[in-house]
């Protein structure tokens, strides 16, 4: 298949998908940490309308509308219209005329203020839960990665849910907590405050890249 991986530069999920003998390339601001196919540039000028693809999945930038910044959006002038911004992208991808189409981001408001019209995807103004619910919620440790990250997948087309792959067994803290090697004892993630920081917890991790290229490929 001839598959585009959107706004990824770590290279991890294109590889994944390369390595198992698909014409895919990646795209994003940034360029690609892995040597391989990419775009580097704005997404919209680099793909037309997405017809000459099989598949994409696309992994747009979280920081807006991922749930656990989204209250900031009431004490920050302008960061409203960022959300918004955020969320209009996401919709753009998957009304890209392709016939397989993944969406991956954090628990946010693409499930609150997404909604299909006609068969379009618009983004609406108020918030109605699970107006466009996720199709599943993975966690990389169930997938072989001592991580605990809760991920949603929107899936468009004839895409199966993915299935797990192999449990990554947690460690127990004194007070009974399941938590993974990215979090601390209260369950926090364990990245300090970076430059990179939003960068390095955007990487898809490994076990998922080879899960959706299994799976989907």
């Amino acid at each position: 298949m001839k598959i585009l991986i959107a706004c990824e530069c770590s290279g991890r999920v294109r590889e994944a998908f390369r390595s198992r003998g698909h014409d895919a390339v990646s795209c994003d601001l940034y360029p690609t940490v892995l040597p391989g196919p990419h775009i580097q540039g704005y997404l919209e000028d680099a793909i037309g309308d997405g017809s000459e693809f099989d598949m994409i999945i696309g992994f747009p930038p979280c920081t807006y509308i991922s749930g656990s910044g989204l209250h900031w959006n009431k004490r920050t002038l302008g960061r409203a219209d960022k959300t918004t911004e955020g969320l209009k992208f996401a919709a753009f991808i998957l009304n890209l005329k392709c016939p397989k189409i993944v969406i991956e981001n954090p628990v946010g408001c693409i499930s609150t203020r997404i909604a299909i019209e006609n068969g379009i995807y618009v983004v609406k103004d108020d918030s109605i839960n699970k107006r466009l619910p996720a199709s599943q919620t993975i966690q990389p440790y169930n997938f072989g990665e001592d991580a605990s990250k809760r991920t949603c997948l929107w899936i468009k087309g004839d895409l199966p849910l993915l299935k797990n792959t192999s449990y990554f067994e947690p460690r127990i803290t004194k007070d009974g907590k399941k938590r993974w090697s990215n979090q601390t004892d209260s369950g926090q993630n364990r990245l300090g405050p970076s430059e990179t920081r939003a960068a390095d917890r955007a990487v898809t991790y490994q076990g998922i890249a080879d899960a959706m290229a299994a799976q989907w490929g």
